[in-house]
């Protein structure tokens, strides 16, 4: 496993990468309303990005269980859809639906990525739950980040606050390294397995993870569309998914889509 360790100027690049997504995505996050489309929302995304200089990190990507590439700026994922959703001029937002928005750039060579959810009116109490806790849990890796620790540790921190709330950890998609690339080694995954404890990550300094837990509010278990990208719930119960990029510094870690400030 050949992990990339990143400079402090590297670093810095894919910071101001992650500035572009931070802003981009808390201008979605305000514009989310009943009757709106995230067709609308690609629309601005892209928008923002080409006004920035910046290259849109999922459009275009092929995915060999697809047909086409996919077609937007953002993957934009309602309610049962855990992730990569394709945005829709047809489906519009409705009171009660929960929406997860990932989205990522490539800007000057380097990359940063980032996601979120966010609930369109009033949501159930178990809506309203379900992001609480994935949003707690990405607070919880960012706190206890820093060099010379275990990803297995933190990842059994954050699958059992998930299973003890009642929630299930996506198993079939993790996190992942970032840099020059979108997908960098290690895989980061919310959970533990054999395999984590069979080649675990001893967290560096010069690391750049994007940490993206998916919770599910009944089973783990998923399932993909017809498209051949978009990824739901087997039992049609809803997701939540929240992701930062975050590079280990010598003391903590950095985050790179965020506050970019070091904890």
């Amino acid at each position: 496993m050949a992990i990339t360790l990143k400079s402090r100027r590297e670093i810095e690049l894919m910071r101001e990468a992650g500035v572009v997504v931070a802003k981009v995505l808390s201008k979605l996050e305000k514009m989310v309303e009943p009757g709106l489309t995230t067709a609308r929302l690609d629309e601005v995304a892209m928008q923002m990005s080409v006004d920035a200089g910046a290259e849109c990190l999922f459009k275009g990507v092929k995915n060999p269980y697809a047909r086409d590439p996919f077609p937007g700026a953002i993957c934009a994922s309602l309610n049962e859809q855990i992730v990569h959703g394709i945005p829709s001029e047809v489906v519009k937002l409705k009171d009660g639906d929960i929406l997860s928005i990932d989205f990522g750039v490539k800007l000057d060579g380097y990359c940063a990525d980032s996601a979120l959810t966010v609930a369109i009116g009033e949501v159930s109490e178990e809506k309203r739950n379900l992001m609480d806790v994935t949003r707690h849990v990405l607070d919880m890796v960012i706190a206890k980040v820093r060099p010379g620790i275990k990803w297995s540790q933190i990842a059994a921190e954050m699958q059992a606050y998930t299973e003890a709330a009642g929630f299930s950890v996506v198993k079939d998609f993790v996190g992942h390294g970032i840099g020059r690339k979108m997908h960098e080694e290690p895989r980061v995954p919310n959970f533990v397995s054999s395999e984590l404890l069979a080649n675990d990550i001893f967290l560096t300094e010069g690391m750049v993870l994007a940490v993206e837990p998916m919770i599910n509010a009944g089973t783990s278990s998923t399932r993909t569309l017809k498209d051949g990208w978009t990824v739901v719930t087997k039992d049609g119960k809803s997701s939540a998914h929240f992701e930062h990029t975050i590079a280990i510094l010598k003391n903590g870690c950095e985050v790179l889509t965020g506050s970019n400030s070091s904890v």
